[in-house]
């Protein structure tokens, strides 16, 4: 079910041409400050993998692939990715990445499954990164340092747009505020987490919720996540579950939260059998990924997907990902667009 949210007395700061300039010139901006930031270097990515080798992601563990047979390998099937956190681990350990560094990438992918709306498309454009580490950097206070160098990259981007088109105004917050998903529980018990999400983001404007996918006090995860790419089950420092999370910021034109990034360190072997285990799905211990982590062939990782499309409709104050990138929409959420000047590319 598609959800459209009208902001109210909208009007777009910038013409269509001076988007696309501004589009090009926040990637360009950002991936380069990613890049020095975290000490990643670009490679190229895959649109598809092969079906049925534990490869691609299935994020929420419920989302379809597209797929499609393969005419000159006997119609084996293609999935379209949903993401690359399996493939990138696989990519460290072919280039023999060393720890502190890494690789990033952008990712194309199509997502048949999404609820459209103003966050959200089919088509789907993310820098995805990952970077090797240490045992000791599984860590909450290292996973706290990354963020803090993505989030620096965001603020230095946000300011050469805000120069460049004066009349767009800054308005991230300066620092992170991070917090756990169990803590975000206890504050605002009655909320659901989208609306926790809301108020928490409304009162510190840039948030990092920890510990996505583990059930929280209630019996209730605060998000869904797949059991085999981020670490949701080891115990952290601060004595809560889960190293891993999400980046979201208070969008003031929609009036909501906004993720920007969901990132996290990786499983090792414990962690993933524990939480395969958990969600019943330990026949997976016998695909082409799952095995090479399990027989110690992947080196440990942090890892995780910037928004490209969110990221520009963010920086430039558009109130729909459709002002930024091309796809398919409803006819009515077009009209209903149109009628408040929302240009829907």
């Amino acid at each position: 079910m598609s959800y459209l949210i009208i902001p109210q007395n909208y009007k777009p700061l910038m013409s269509m041409q001076q988007t696309e300039q501004g589009i090009k010139l926040i990637k360009e901006f950002f991936q380069q400050n990613l890049s020095t930031g975290l000490q990643l270097r670009r490679v190229t990515a895959p649109l598809f993998v092969l079906k049925g080798m534990g490869i691609n992601d299935d994020l929420n563990g419920v989302e379809r692939a597209v797929t499609f047979p393969i005419k000159d390998l006997a119609d084996a099937k293609a999935e379209v990715v949903h993401s690359l956190a399996k493939w990138k681990r696989l990519t460290l350990a072919e280039y023999d990445v060393r720890a502190g560094y890494g690789i990033y990438t952008d990712m194309n992918a199509i997502r048949a499954d999404e609820s459209l709306g103003n966050l959200h498309s089919l088509y789907v454009d993310q820098w995805d990164w990952e970077r090797t580490i240490t045992a000791d950097d599984r860590n909450i206070t290292f996973l706290k340092r990354i963020v803090r160098k993505i989030y620096s990259a965001m603020l230095r981007t946000e300011y050469l747009i805000n120069e460049t088109y004066p009349q767009l105004e800054p308005f991230l917050a300066r620092e992170v505020f991070f917090i756990h998903s169990e803590e975000l529980r206890r504050l605002y018990p009655d909320k659901t987490p989208k609306e926790r999400e809301d108020a928490i983001c409304r009162e510190h404007g840039a948030v990092f919720i920890m510990g996505i996918g583990g059930k929280l006090g209630d019996g209730e995860p605060h998000d869904l996540r797949a059991p085999d790419y981020d670490d949701w089950t080891t115990p952290n420092e601060d004595g809560f579950l889960g190293l891993n999370g999400d980046l979201l910021v208070w969008n003031p034109i929609l009036g909501h939260a906004m993720e920007l990034s969901s990132m996290g360190i990786r499983v090792d072997k414990e962690s993933m059998l524990r939480q395969l285990e958990l969600c019943g799905k330990q026949e997976r211990k016998e695909l082409y990924f799952h095995k090479k982590l399990l027989a110690d062939e992947l080196p440990l990782s942090i890892g995780g997907g910037i928004g490209q499309s969110r990221l520009c409709m963010l920086f430039l104050q558009k109130a729909h990902i459709g002002e930024i990138q091309a796809s398919i929409w409803p006819d009515d959420m077009r009209a209903e667009c149109a009628k408040v000047g929302i240009q829907l590319i």
